[in-house]
C-alpha cells in the first residue's frame, strides 16, 4: 500500500492531465483517476507494481471510463461522439513546434486569457497540484466556498467555449507566459513549504516545477523563465539543510550550508545572472538574486544583508504589497538590529491585513525573542501557532515557545 501511496503522490497529477486530454472532460478525468487507483490497489498487491505505473494508470482509467459510459448508455442516450473520441488513437505525430507535455498543456489551458486570472490560478492549483479548496483558500487568505466557486466557473467556461487543450504555438505563448510562470512557482512553493499535510517539504512537487520550467526554457528564450528556474534551483538546493534528522524545520540562518547542493546553486546563480543582464527584472529574477546572495555564503553570520536589502528595495518596487514589505523588514532587521525590524513589522501589521498571515506573527515573535521580550514573544508565537496547519511548522513554533522558558 505504501508503494501505491507514493506513486499517487508522484504520478496523480500527470495521470489526471493525460486523462483530461484523452477524455476531454475535467469531471470524467477525476472519476477515471479514482477508478484507476482503486484498480491498482486491488491488483498491484497480488501481481506487483507494473514497470510503467503511469502508463498502466492512464490505460486503466481510460478504459474503465469507457466501460462506465457504455453501461450508462444502456439506460439513456449518450453522446456517441464522446465514446468515439475516447476510443480513437489520439496520439498523432509530435509537432516539433509544440511542447509535448500533458501537465504543460493543462497549465496553458487553465491559463487561457478567456478565464479571469483568479479562476486560472485556482483551477491550476486544484488540477495540477491536487490541492484542496481549503488549502488554496488558506494560501490566498480567502474562503473555501469562494475558491470552489472559481474552480466550477472556470471548468464551465472551458467547456462552454470549447477551449483547446493544448500548448499554444510560440507566437501565442507570450500572452499567457506571466500566468504560466506564476502557476509553476505556486507548484514549487507548495512543495517547498506545504500548507497542509504531514510533510513540510514535498520534493516531488519542487522537482516537477523545475522540470516544467526547464521544458519551457527549451522552447522559449525569455529572461523571466531563466529568473524563475534560477530561483527555484537556488531554493531547492537547500532542501537537505532545511530539516533535521527528526524532520523538524531548521531556520535559514542556522542551516548547515555544507549540506546545500553546490551544483544547483551554481546553475541557479548563473541563470539569475543571465536574467539580470536583461532588464526590466521580473520578481523571480529579484528573488533569485536574493537567494543567490544566501547561496554565496558559507554560514548565516557572513550573509551580506546590505546587498540583500538593496535587492528587496527593487523587489518592493517591482512587486509592491504587504508580503514584500514584510520580507524587506526582516532583511533590515537582520542588518540594523531586531528593534528596527520589529518597528517596521508592527507598522506594517497596523495598516495591512497580515493579521491572518502566520509568517507575520512569526516575524514579530522572532524579533521579540532576539530582544529578550519573552512574554510578548510568547504571545506572538501563540498567534502564529493558531494560524499554522503544518505539523512540522507547529513543532517548530512549539520548540520556540519551550525555549522561551516561561
Amino acid at each position: 500500500m505504501h508503494a501505491i501511496e507514493q506513486i499517487y503522490r508522484n504520478e496523480a497529477a500527470q495521470v489526471r492531465a493525460t486523462l483530461i486530454r484523452l477524455l476531454g472532460s475535467f469531471e470524467l478525468a477525476e472519476e477515471a483517476v479514482q477508478m484507476a487507483f482503486l484498480a491498482a490497489a486491488a491488483q498491484w498487491p497480488r501481481e506487483g507494481v507494473p514497470a510503467n505505473p503511469r502508463s498502466w494508470l492512464v490505460s486503466a482509467g481510460r478504459f474503465r471510463t469507457i466501460d462506465m459510459l457504455r453501461r450508462r448508455a444502456r439506460f439513456r442516450e449518450l453522446e456517441p461522439e464522446i465514446t468515439r473520441m475516447m476510443e480513437e488513437d489520439d496520439e498523432g505525430p509530435p509537432d516539433p513546434d509544440l511542447v509535448q507535455d500533458d501537465i504543460l498543456r493543462l497549465i496553458f489551458t487553465c491559463c487561457h486569457p478567456a478565464l479571469p486570472p483568479d479562476q486560472q490560478t485556482a483551477l491550476c492549483l486544484h488540477e495540477v497540484c491536487g490541492l484542496t479548496t481549503e488549502a488554496i483558500a488558506a494560501a490566498f487568505m480567502t474562503r473555501a466556498p469562494t475558491i470552489a466557486q472559481r474552480i466550477v466557473r472556470a471548468k464551465g467556461r472551458i467547456k462552454a467555449l470549447s477551449l483547446p487543450y493544448e500548448v499554444p504555438a510560440k507566437s501565442e505563448m507570450d500572452a499567457r507566459l506571466d500566468t504560466v510562470l506564476r502557476v509553476i512557482y505556486l507548484v514549487f512553493s507548495e512543495g517547498y513549504a506545504a500548507g497542509g499535510g504531514k510533510d513540510i517539504l514535498r520534493a516531488e512537487l519542487c522537482e516537477e516545477a523545475i522540470r516544467l520550467a526547464r521544458l519551457l526554457a527549451e522552447h522559449l528564450s525569455n529572461p523571466d523563465i531563466d529568473g524563475l528556474l534560477g530561483l527555484m534551483l537556488l531554493q531547492h538546493a537547500r532542501r537537505a539543510g532545511r530539516l533535521d534528522v527528526e524532520g523538524n524545520l531548521t531556520p535559514l540562518d542556522e542551516q548547515d550550508r555544507s549540506l546545500w547542493n553546490a551544483g544547483e546553486i551554481a546553475e541557479g546563480s548563473g541563470l539569475v545572472q543571465s536574467a539580470i543582464r536583461h532588464p526590466p527584472f521580473s520578481t523571480y529574477t529579484l528573488q533569485g538574486a536574493i537567494a543567490a546572495e544566501h547561496g554565496a555564503t558559507i554560514d548565516g553570520r557572513s550573509t551580506d544583508w546590505n546587498a540583500i536589502v538593496r535587492w528587496y528595495d527593487l523587489l518592493e518596487i517591482a512587486d509592491p504589497g504587504p508580503i514584500s514589505e514584510l520580507n524587506r523588514a526582516i532583511a533590515i532587521g537582520m542588518r540594523d538590529g531586531p528593534d528596527t525590524g520589529l518597528a517596521l513589522a508592527d507598522a506594517l501589521m497596523a495598516r495591512s491585513d497580515l493579521v491572518a498571515y502566520r509568517y507575520a506573527h512569526l516575524t514579530r515573535a522572532d524579533f521579540l525573542r532576539r530582544l529578550d521580550r519573552r512574554a510578548e514573544a510568547r504571545s506572538a508565537y501563540l498567534d502564529a501557532l493558531a494560524l499554522t496547519h503544518s505539523p512540522a511548522e507547529k513543532r517548530f513554533v512549539e520548540r520556540r515557545l519551550e525555549a522561551l522558558g516561561i
